[in-house]
């Protein structure tokens, strides 16, 4: 009874928390009964609109904005199984020392002012983006040189053997109009062509006529951008073909729409801060956290999850439980996975010393065991998950606060508080992005963490030029029966679920089979929208 007015409490806050907060002017919709059976209307979530537009030098094809090819094409993408495939590459080798990348240029496309697209357009995209994104990272290459039309080399500064990942979203722009107001005005030779944008708003898409590939289905695509309750109410007005929900709502029922759901990679989870406290970053952040500095602290947290009650509690059901950054990857390591064992996650709490008291709390030394939550202020569903944990691990004797924070302050408290985190991707430089030091602080990036044995497996798997015995690699940096970031290594973050990807769908709209869906809600759905059809 206790578990169920808990699960009825925070999904009541839930649903709270998606309908208030900020609000923006949402968008006119036109009425859909003019739509045609080869144009569909999507809605997606305020942050999937790309503010700087749409160049891949300042987010489009990265982060929340991951895509196939759309308005610009890639050298590869990567298949339903996750293997890379081709789409403007034809062929790639890489050299002995992983240090030369050539990728042959299909020579029969042309960006849509009708210029054809060439080796000299790949070079100068990959040059632009090492010296201008703002938001990957390309300190890996040196520099991309075009050696005819057709053939583009990449020279790298070290190996690189997960560069067929990066390649898969990067768009290639045109040199000879590309400027400051591309993102705007964006020239491409995918699929679609951006035909208007109204900031705020919408995008609207249209089949591009010349694409050399498949020819689209969906000759119109139009995306809305909507708050929850604003996409909530477009499917209910009958205004949307498709749009993005969260698990509050999954269990409506809207006449005429069926609820779809995606798996995914996108997990949730928090950091637990592996150094005890006292030192401080360049910048004054204090660093680190006297409780979980202890390995059997943190190995007590993780056991003490009950993922699969956590899911029920917060996401309705829809979502599997994370165990790792990198879950039905390729290069996931199943010794990962844990049962839930609160008897073993309390052995290892009293042989740390944290015995409980008569308020049930634990103490050491005169110090209470306490843990201070940190969540995305406008993150409801992560509020929750923080929420759901901290009354699981009062169950243990840990004591539980929360508090919600922006992320202009959010990273800097991670260094010594545990914080409400999403991420999933395509690619294992997930897993090197969070626990691999930087050489600056000696510490991993987010979180304060170093393990010399699990860099070292990192930057091999990098260096390895074999796809198989590069996973195997990254799968050992988890761990090797010795080391690594799994429960019985130093597990330094807690993976706690990975979130399904929801959406209301008219009954008779045909979506087309979906990859594992990476983190955020956004574009990923529309990756295939070409493909789509109407009953």
């Amino acid at each position: 009874m206790i578990r169920q007015k808990w699960k009825v409490a925070v999904m009541v806050v839930l649903a709270a928390l998606a309908v208030t907060g900020c609000k923006k002017e949402e968008p006119v919709v036109t009425d859909v009964s003019a739509r045609t059976e080869d144009s569909v209307v999507v809605v997606m979530g305020i942050t999937s609109e790309p503010e700087a537009g749409f160049d891949p030098a300042y987010g489009w094809g990265a982060g929340e904005h991951v895509h196939e090819p759309l308005i610009q094409s890639t050298l590869t993408v990567t298949d339903k199984d996750l293997t890379i495939g081709y789409d403007l590459a034809t062929a790639m080798e890489v050299s002995d020392d992983g240090l030369t990348w050539t990728v042959k240029v299909r020579e029969d496309v042309s960006f849509t002012d009708g210029e054809k697209l060439t080796a000299e357009d790949v070079a100068f995209t990959y040059n632009t983006l090492r010296d201008t994104s703002s938001v990957n990272d390309f300190t890996m290459l040196d520099r991309a040189e075009a050696v005819d039309n057709a053939t583009v080399v990449f020279h790298m500064n070290r190996p690189y053997s997960i560069w067929p990942y990066t390649m898969a979203n990067v768009g290639i722009v045109p040199e000879h109009s590309y400027g400051p107001d591309y993102g705007e005005h964006p020239i491409g030779s995918g699929r679609y062509i951006l035909k208007q944008w109204d900031r705020g708003q919408q995008v609207i898409l249209e089949a591009n006529p010349d694409y050399y590939g498949e020819v689209p289905k969906m000759k119109k695509v139009t995306v809305l951008f909507m708050e929850e309750d604003g996409a909530l109410a477009a499917v209910r007005s009958g205004q949307a073909d498709l749009a993005y929900t969260a698990a509050p709502y999954s269990g409506l029922t809207i006449p005429g729409y069926e609820l779809l759901s995606f798996q995914t990679v996108d997990n949730r989870g928090f950091n637990l801060p592996a150094i005890p406290a006292g030192s401080f970053s360049k910048d004054g952040v204090p660093v680190g956290n006297d409780f979980t500095s202890d390995v059997r602290v943190r190995r007590a947290i993780n056991l003490g999850i009950n993922r699969e009650e956590m899911i029920e509690h917060v996401l309705n059901g829809y979502g599997s439980p994370a165990y790792s950054v990198c879950d039905k990857m390729p290069w996931y390591e199943p010794s990962s996975k844990i049962e839930f064992d609160p008897e073993e996650a309390n052995t290892l709490l009293d042989e740390a010393g944290w015995l409980k008291g008569t308020d049930g709390i634990r103490e050491k030394d005169g110090k209470r065991a306490e843990l201070h939550f940190i969540y995305p202020a406008n993150d409801s569903v992560r509020q929750a998950l923080a929420a759901d944990t901290v009354n699981q691990l009062k169950a243990l004797g840990i004591d539980g606060q929360m508090e919600g924070a922006g992320w202009d302050t959010a990273y800097d408290l991670a260094q010594s508080n545990p914080l409400l985190w999403g991420w999933g991707a395509h690619t294992p430089m997930e897993l090197y992005n969070i626990y691999h030091t930087m050489k600056d602080t000696g510490l991993a990036a987010y979180s304060p963490y170093a393990n010399s044995k699990v860099d070292q497996y990192m930057d091999e798997a990098l260096a390895e030029k074999d796809s198989e015995k590069s996973n195997e690699l990254w799968r050992k940096a988890q761990w090797d029966g010795e080391n690594g970031v799994t429960q019985d290594g130093d597990i330094p973050w807690v993976w706690l679920v990975n979130i399904d990807h929801l959406y209301w769908s008219r009954e008779e709209l045909q979506v087309a089979d979906q990859k594992l869906h990476p983190h955020g809600h956004g574009w990923s759905i529309v990756n295939n929208v070409d493909q789509w059809s109407w009953k």
